[in-house]
């Protein structure tokens, strides 16, 4: 843990009790006293309040910096215009998924794009060996942090740094600048909320007023574990699990983050051919039917035959059972409704194939 970086909250994390762990190269809060389920009904009751810092910020400026960006990730950049966020893939040219993405068009000559922070460096070093004469890729790491307000009463903690006002005709996927800080509607919970780009600087400050006005409301601080399972809950993917090099778009069912007319981006001839010939797997929600807890990296059986891998797991504290995503191979021919059984450590855990997400979004 020493040789982790850390977030310009890492003081408040630790004065708050939190349980600190390693992600991506930093070392960021797993959960605080009250526990992961507590903060993760918080969020979907209330309003939770995360750091997530470790994220990567990379700047990419220049003339037709835009349309340059827009030649290298999967989603269509021109289909959104300047104050709009638009979540999208980094791929290789085999099609596989280097890393997941969520790029703020600025304007033309302007784009942020927040990485995964274990890929952040890896998607700097690829758009700088792609970028044309007078375009530049800065990485913004350190100078920025990034806070996420999630939950019904988000937009009413959010008051308490930003006026409503500035904010609250927000569309989903639109971002503003205000007070000093950028305020976009997105997040990773699946309920209505926001995440802010704050300089490191100003973190402690933002953070403290967020709290103080989270805490009368039936929120707090959440960490990364309720992050999971807010997550798992919504079908999200989570990149190193979901996602991957070896698990490209179309198996995911990610297809509809990508651009499929446009003439030019990574991996653009690999998954054109994967989703004409359809994909060898696909990715599946699974809802247990009986006691036990799945995990990643567990085999997924259809009358004793391995037919699938989970890649996430969890107890979904909203639903109160255990709930997982899972490759399934194509050939196997289940689909939704079927029952399928998952090896939890030598024991048998019936689940039956759903369509995630598992709970409703409230995202809008």
């Amino acid at each position: 843990m020493a040789d982790l970086l850390t977030s310009p909250l890492h003081d408040r994390h630790t004065a708050l009790g939190a349980t600190l762990g390693a992600f991506g190269g930093w070392s960021m809060p797993i959960s605080y006293p009250a526990g992961t389920v507590a903060e993760h009904t918080s969020v979907r009751e209330a309003v939770g309040v995360f750091d997530v810092s470790h994220l990567g910020k990379l700047a990419i400026t220049g003339s037709g910096a835009a349309d340059f960006v827009n030649r290298c990730f999967t989603a269509d950049l021109s289909r959104i215009g300047p104050g709009q966020a638009q979540y999208t893939l980094c791929c290789s040219e085999s099609g596989g998924v280097i890393d997941d993405i969520i790029v703020y068009l600025v304007g033309p000559d302007e784009v942020l794009a927040v990485p995964n922070a274990a890929n952040a460096a890896r998607v700097a070093e690829l758009l700088r060996a792609a970028a044309p004469e007078g375009v530049r890729i800065t990485d913004r790491h350190r100078e920025l942090a990034v806070l996420a307000v999630q939950g019904p009463k988000s937009a009413e903690a959010l008051a308490a740094v930003v006026p409503a006002s500035e904010v609250e005709g927000l569309d989903y996927m639109a971002f503003a600048d205000v007070a000093g800080l950028r305020v976009c509607r997105t997040g990773y919970t699946g309920e209505r909320g926001y995440e802010l780009l704050v300089p490191a600087d100003d973190a402690p400050r933002v953070w403290d007023a967020l709290l103080a006005a989270a805490e009368p409301l039936g929120g707090g601080p959440a960490g990364l574990g309720a992050r999971d399972t807010l997550r798992t809950e919504m079908g999200y993917p989570l990149h190193g699990q979901d996602l991957s090099e070896d698990i490209t778009p179309v198996q995911a069912g990610s297809g509809w983050a990508v651009g499929w007319s446009k003439p030019e981006f990574w991996g653009r001839e690999a998954l054109l051919a994967e989703k004409e010939a359809g994909p060898a797997r696909r990715l599946r929600g699974l809802r247990a039917t009986g006691r036990g807890v799945p995990r990643p990296g567990m085999a997924v059986l259809v009358d004793g035959e391995r037919v699938g891998t989970t890649t996430s797991g969890t107890f979904s504290p909203t639903l109160r059972t255990g709930i997982a995503l899972a490759l399934i191979d194509t050939g196997s021919g289940v689909g939704l409704d079927d029952t399928v059984v998952i090896d939890v450590r030598g024991r048998p855990l019936e689940c039956t194939v759903v369509k995630p997400p598992f709970v409703p979004s409230r995202v809008r």
